[in-house]
């Protein structure tokens, strides 16, 4: 789907402020706060007393919300060589037991099918760590025993992706898997706040700039990494639920394999910079169309390694035309967690670029933005 941008409408902070009725460039401003208050209620809630323990395995949960792009972002951070085996499922698995702990988030205190899975968790003497509104079936069926983190930064549904981050960080850094600073985090997430400001201007703000790089373009997200390939994800649902756009998102290596939209890129329409699809319309027709408007690729990086060199390796094959986002300049090598750092970083970049487009090209403002939840199967994010 083509988002087309009112470019002045972008450039005017006074309008998009009047535009956003529904206050959500003010609720992606409160990322850091998110990240601060998680780790806050986590402590209150106990679960550095986790320290010291070597569960059998580590549950991480993903219920329809932000747990669903926040949980493969930590496996992937984790990795293979994480000495607690991470399992990824939708519900409890029937074997879980008290030598097992298990992770959840959401924003949706009605959630039956979480509630049985923090009820038969509970129940089986598991340790549970759980983000949920305070009261619902899901933090009754807790009993008690889960280690429950109150949301304290209230926000729309489809904005505490880094509340979700948080509640799985928090507990991955008390079992001592991943040492990760949440308040440095925050405030990488504040710096990047204050550059992607509604009143700076596009060329020196980063939000604004992507998303003129996406505005009447189909985005090709794609991950040069593992955490990368994650945050593709998030930021194809955040483009739906929040600019209507539709997204492609995968990593280099399956992005390879698909023929069709590799002929597709390959064509002259796509390969020509002085190609006007209005005087060939015949060229502009048939695979092409499907795509609705012209690709642009952004190859997502979150390592220290050359995502160039990334792309060869996984892919076999590079695409000269494609937009990187590796934000080395904020997020210097070397810098410790810097994989995780620049995935957040990016999350919120994407959720701004995202809310910039709604914004300029009249989507939010009006029925969208009662369903801030969707996502691009089908209206969860």
């Amino acid at each position: 789907m083509i988002a087309v941008l009112d470019d002045s409408l972008l450039e005017d902070s006074a309008a998009l402020a009047e535009a956003d009725t529904a206050g959500l460039l003010r609720s992606v401003a409160t990322a850091g706060a998110q990240l601060r208050s998680a780790a806050q209620a986590a402590e209150e809630a106990g679960v550095g007393s986790l320290a010291g323990s070597r569960p059998r395995a580590l549950v991480l949960l993903t219920r329809p919300g932000s747990s669903v792009h926040a949980v493969p972002l930590v496996s992937a951070l984790l990795g293979p060589a994480c000495p607690v085996p991470v399992v990824v499922a939708a519900e409890t698995p029937s074997w879980i037991g008290p030598l097992d702990v298990l992770v959840a988030h959401t924003a949706d205190a009605v959630d039956r099918e979480l509630a049985d899975s923090v009820g038969r968790a509970v129940r089986r003497g598991c340790e549970v760590v759980l983000s949920a509104p305070a009261e619902g079936p899901i933090v009754a069926a807790g009993a008690g025993a889960a280690r429950l983190l109150e949301p304290r930064v209230p926000v729309p549904p489809g904005l505490d992706f880094p509340r979700a981050l948080a509640t799985l960080l928090v507990t991955v850094n008390a079992l001592e898997l991943l040492r990760a600073d949440l308040d440095e985090l925050a405030t990488d997430l504040d710096r990047e706040l204050e550059r992607d400001h509604l009143s700076h201007e596009s060329f020196v703000n980063p939000a604004k700039a992507l998303a003129l790089r996406l505005a009447d373009h189909t985005p090709l997200l794609w991950g040069t990494d593992a955490p990368g390939t994650a945050l593709a994800g998030y930021a194809a649902a955040t483009l739906a639920a929040h600019a209507a756009v539709v997204a492609h998102a995968t990593d280099v290596a399956e992005a390879a394999r698909a023929t069709g939209l590799q002929r597709v890129l390959a064509s002259p329409s796509q390969t020509d910079i002085f190609h006007d699809p209005f005087d060939d319309p015949v060229e502009a027709s048939g695979a092409a169309a499907a795509l609705h408007a012209p690709p642009r690729i952004i190859l997502l990086a979150t390592e220290d390694g050359d995502p160039a060199a990334a792309v060869m390796r996984r892919a076999g094959r590079e695409w000269p035309s494609a937009d990187t986002l590796h934000p080395v300049e904020e997020i210097p090598p070397g810098t410790p967690n810097a994989a995780l750092r620049r995935a957040a970083l990016l999350a919120t970049r994407f959720d701004l670029a995202s809310l910039y487009l709604g914004l300029a090209g009249a989507v939010l403002g009006s029925d969208l933005n009662t369903d801030l939840d969707a996502d691009p199967d089908g209206a969860r994010l």
